[in-house]
């Protein structure tokens, strides 16, 4: 009986000993299984490779937008946050919070809609209100730290505890957090230009685009989908926007981030995850780092040199494309006021207007009254000239316009200034075919346009190519109305001086003073343009030929045509035009100058020419784009010298206004040819 009591002993003794080993190997094979499950998300948050999302979290206010980047590791650890988190959905919702929160700009010192988080005794997240102001970082932070306990991770902030991490992470997140506030305050602008915005978005595209060029030769394909990613962040922010106003005032996630907010979550409260401005800091930090890894500086000099050439390259055969265009257009004449000149002619002749006479036909050869001299073919440029001149006059029954055209616009002429009244003032409209004495025997620019030479160099198409410039064969060098200005005492026997107009001209004040001025026994009153470089002598003028050479001076001052005081005494005392017939006819060939009636001028007036005062004639609104607006408006005469006139599509619309204000816009013929401001 005792063996047998024995043996039972051992055998309870032996199952007993199994019964432990068995549970020992299971409980070291269930630690082994715990230790597998728990180490990869105590590894992922327990030190620096928290960092990717510390972006938008512990940055604070030093970075107001999202880092959209930053969700990708949300997204690959999704797994083991809901294994480790024990309320996974509040992690979520006070992510979502602090989205929302960061990309619609909360202020500090705001309420954050009164709620506070903080972890409960189970380990859970919980937000409760609290009445009366929240410092913003603060409560950032306690929104971090409530997140991180609930999942069961011992990770203390950085602005507490920077001291436990290592000195190169703590260098790392203060050199980013440098960048950051460096950022923030160069791609910070003034909102006073409408269009401040989209010049930053513009010239951050321009520097990805540089940078993308340098880092696919160094294989930074990560970099480079980086930039790519923002670009197009960019671009559709802009959207053909031409302005700020026009720029979207939010964005939605993207349906890859969107994964990560699967449980409890409404679509509301993903809507809004970043602005123009947070988008435009996002871009500066990418733009930021990718300068600090690319040090190759020589290669981006040499880079921007070649583009820089690349494109003033492109600027020059764009503004000689654009010269090109501007002189055709300038040549043509526009649709509406070819049709105001066809009505008006039509019903000159189907009227009984042919038969009509001008009002004060006897002060039309009175030296004492104030004469002025238009020579056009352009009715409704004529009609601008005399109404303006006669709206600013003291005394208008003591003005004179004498008006010369041609004899296809004749008729039209006529017409307009016998149905618009112009008070008491004096009009006289001529056609130059009446003037017989001005033939090609008598004038060398007659003759010489009549010449084999000059029809093949102004009508030959072959000769109208884009590297030779139109303006050399612009119509109104062919008319003879163009050079009637050097015929000024045979057209006005019995006057003594007369104000010489352009059609191009605008008057603003009243110009009676101008006939008292003393020319000093000069010809010509005009004024000087020395200070500008391309109106002296040199400009106009072919210096390498002998005979300009012997008799000019190349730096000396231009003048303007377009209003010029003539002493017509002077002129026939001194033989003016035969000095013009001299020049003209020593210019047969076109070796003197090429074009125009003021190179002839120069060489016809000179040192017979007095300096007018610059107020009385302000130049240059037919093709400089900055004329200084006081300046216009207390110029006397404006002048829109140029290829830009008034009246074509082609004018610059600010200068427009000065022009259109002595337009009747309400006459008859004028709306029914759709001519409007």
């Amino acid at each position: 009986m005792a063996t047998m009591a024995s043996a039972a002993a051992a055998s309870a003794s032996a199952r007993r000993w199994r019964w432990r080993w068995k549970w020992r190997t299971r409980d070291a094979v269930l630690a082994l299984l715990i230790a597998s499950v728990l180490a990869p998300p105590l590894l992922l948050y327990g030190g620096a490779p928290i960092a990717p999302f510390s972006g938008p979290i512990l940055m604070g206010s030093a970075a107001s937008g999202l880092d959209l980047s930053n969700l990708d590791a949300f997204a690959a650890v999704k797994e083991p946050i809901q294994t480790v988190a024990s309320d996974a959905a509040a992690l979520k919702a006070g992510l979502i919070q602090h989205i929302v929160d960061q990309s619609s700009g909360i202020d500090r010192g705001t309420k954050d809609n009164g709620m506070v988080a903080s972890v409960n005794k189970k380990g859970g997240v919980e937000f409760t209100k609290e009445n009366g102001l929240i410092d913003d970082g603060k409560l950032r932070e306690n929104k971090v730290r409530a997140m991180r306990n609930s999942s069961g991770l011992n990770i203390t902030l950085n602005k507490d505890h920077t001291a436990d991490r290592p000195p190169e992470k703590t260098t790392d997140t203060t050199s980013e957090d440098s960048d950051i506030r460096a950022i923030s305050n160069n791609t910070s602008h003034s909102t006073a230009s409408p269009d401040s915005t989209i010049r930053v978005l513009r010239d951050q595209l321009k520097r990805a685009r540089t940078y993308i060029g340098f880092l696919s030769s160094r294989g930074n394909h990560g970099f480079i989908k980086d930039l790519r990613r923002r670009m197009r962040d960019i671009q559709q922010a802009l959207s053909g926007a031409t302005n700020d106003k026009q720029l979207p005032k939010k964005y939605y996630l993207s349906h890859r981030y969107t994964k990560f907010f699967t449980v409890g979550i409404s679509d509301d409260d993903l809507c809004l995850v970043s602005g123009v401005h947070g988008r435009i800091r996002e871009m500066e930090l990418t733009l930021t780092k990718v300068k600090q890894v690319h040090e190759n500086c020589a290669a981006i000099i040499s880079k921007l040199q070649a583009t820089l050439h690349s494109t003033e390259e492109q600027m020059q055969a764009h503004k000689q494309e654009a010269n090109y265009v501007t002189q055709i257009a300038a040549k043509a004449l526009p649709k509406r006021l070819n049709c105001l000149a066809m009505r008006l002619t039509n019903e000159y002749y189907s009227s009984s207007s042919s038969n009509k006479h001008f009002p004060y036909e006897e002060k039309l050869e009175d030296p004492k009254l104030q004469h002025y001299a238009l020579f056009s073919d352009n009715v409704l440029g004529a009609a601008v000239v005399v109404n303006s001149t006669i709206i600013h006059a003291k005394t208008p029954e003591n003005h004179v316009f004498h008006i010369v055209t041609d004899k296809l616009n004749y008729a039209a002429m006529r017409m307009w200034f016998l149905e618009n009244s112009q008070g008491k003032a004096a009009i006289e409209v001529q056609n130059i075919e009446d003037f017989t004495w001005l033939n090609s025997s008598y004038s060398p620019v007659l003759k010489q346009l009549e010449s084999q030479f000059m029809i093949n160099y102004y009508f030959k198409t072959q000769q109208d190519k884009r590297d030779n410039n139109p303006k050399f064969q612009n119509p109104k060098y062919l008319s003879i109305l163009n050079h009637l200005r050097f015929y000024l005492p045979e057209i006005f026997p019995k006057l003594n001086k007369v104000l010489f107009l352009d059609d191009d001209i605008v008057v603003q004040q009243d110009l009676s003073a101008l006939w008292s001025i003393d020319l000093k026994g000069k010809v010509n009153g005009a004024i000087q343009t020395c200070g500008e470089t391309f109106h002296r002598f040199d400009r106009y003028l072919n210096f390498s030929n002998p005979l300009i050479a012997k008799n000019f001076e190349r730096r000396a001052c231009g003048w303007a045509y377009g209003m010029n005081m003539f002493d017509l005494s002077e002129w026939r005392k001194r033989n003016i035009t035969d000095v013009y017939h001299y020049w003209q006819e020593q210019n047969e060939h076109r070796l003197l100058w090429k074009l125009g009636t003021l190179p002839a001028g120069l060489v016809t007036f000179w040192n017979q020419t007095f300096p007018l005062d610059h107020k009385w004639h302000l130049l240059g609104l037919g093709y400089k784009p900055n004329v200084n607006q006081k300046d216009i408006e207390g110029a006397a005469v404006i002048h829109y010298n140029g290829n830009r006139k008034p009246w074509l599509e082609i004018a610059m619309a600010k200068y427009r206004k000065y022009w259109s204000k002595y337009v009747n816009f309400d006459n008859v013929f004028i709306r029914q040819c759709n001519i409007h401001p």
